[in-house]
């Protein structure tokens, strides 16, 4: 995965005095747009609304409802508690209790504008070709909602907080399969449907997911005396997330890796197997078109050491690309996380 940045724009009032920040005006935002910046339903917002009272600090009858900075800031703090498993109506008291105090005098309390659209003010600001910009993640964890939530709000913070608690209380493995890889796949979705309107959320989600599985890696200071496990992408596979969370969990195990990292040379592989030689050797391909069955049965073939007493690795052909590709004698293809860290543990400590 790589990243990429999203800029603002804003200008200055027409009386020739300077503006508010970029995201203050003199109207809030509608509900609409609330749900938007949230990553939530429009019809979680009223009910949050309706049973807990966590509407609008000013409202005015017969209009519409217009949310300040100071109320969507207190359903941050909903979405944030909710996603770590607080019960919503003990969440809503905490987030009301943190309310700022409202401002005094004659200024009024800045409030957030809606986002630009190029359309004709049909109602659906900020709505593009895929309609909501709320991640589907299905049935999921609530620590996975509120990472989606906090990727779309571009809550860099929040989501670097979702994921180290989640690698804390679940260890690598179930963190990755139930929180951080539903997250990454309705990302991957909405980007596939919107196009790059929303590559920015998957963008920094999978920024950070990489930066916490390799803080994980790397911070690990204990590892058996073993031989290592060699970490590897075919060499035309750049996606390296699911090799990061190996090494993560590998680490967490104790077991000793070394990382390569993506589209390594068949060359350099190779002179990397003989001058290390691992206990195991994972070849990672996403894609079908990227699954090199020659050199994973040159890898398999490759053996060091004194004559009589040779070694030889266990190659793991690991990801959705070996899936119709025919397995090599002495090879393995797990078809999940959990089972691929198994099958290396197993592999240079049995």
């Amino acid at each position: 995965m790589v990243t990429s940045s999203a800029g603002y724009d804003a200008g200055p009032r027409g009386d020739g005095v300077p503006g508010p920040p970029d995201l203050m005006e003199d109207v809030g935002l509608p509900t609409g747009s609330v749900a938007q910046r949230l990553g939530v339903s429009p019809t979680t917002v009223r009910s949050w609304e309706r049973r807990y009272g966590i509407g609008p600090a000013n409202r005015e009858a017969g209009h519409h409802r217009r949310w300040s900075q100071q109320d969507v800031a207190v359903l941050e703090a909903m979405c944030r508690l909710t996603a770590r498993g607080v019960p919503p109506g003990e969440a809503a008291r905490a987030a009301l209790a943190e309310r700022p105090a409202a401002t005094g005098g004659d200024n009024p309390p800045a409030v957030l504008r809606p986002p630009r659209t190029s359309g004709s003010g049909d109602g659906q600001a900020g709505r593009g070709p895929g309609g909501s910009r709320a991640l589907r993640v299905g049935t999921v964890r609530p620590e996975c909602r509120g990472l989606a939530r906090a990727a779309v709000r571009l809550d860099a913070p929040e989501v670097v907080s979702i994921l180290r608690e989640a690698v804390g209380a679940l260890g690598v493995v179930d963190a990755w399969t139930e929180v951080m890889m539903p997250a990454l796949r309705a990302a991957g979705r909405k980007w596939a449907a919107d196009g790059e309107q929303y590559v920015e959320v998957e963008h920094l989600l999978s920024w950070h997911v990489s930066s916490v599985l390799r803080g994980v890696a790397i911070d690990s200071l204990t590892t058996r005396t073993v031989r290592p496990v060699l970490l590897a992408a075919t060499p035309d596979e750049q996606h390296t997330l699911p090799l990061e969370a190996t090494a993560a969990a590998l680490a967490e195990r104790a077991v000793p890796f070394r990382m390569l990292g993506a589209a390594v040379p068949p060359r350099a592989l190779l002179d990397a197997v003989h001058r290390l030689g691992p206990g195991a050797v994972m070849l990672w391909s996403q894609d079908r078109r990227t699954a090199d069955r020659e050199l994973a049965g040159l890898v398999s073939g490759s053996v060091w050491g004194q004559r009589g007493s040779r070694n030889r690795a266990l190659v793991v052909t690991a990801g959705p690309g070996w899936a119709r590709v025919r397995p090599l004698a002495g090879t393995a293809t797990p078809r999940s996380l959990p089972a691929a860290v198994d099958l290396l543990e197993r592999a240079v400590t049995g």
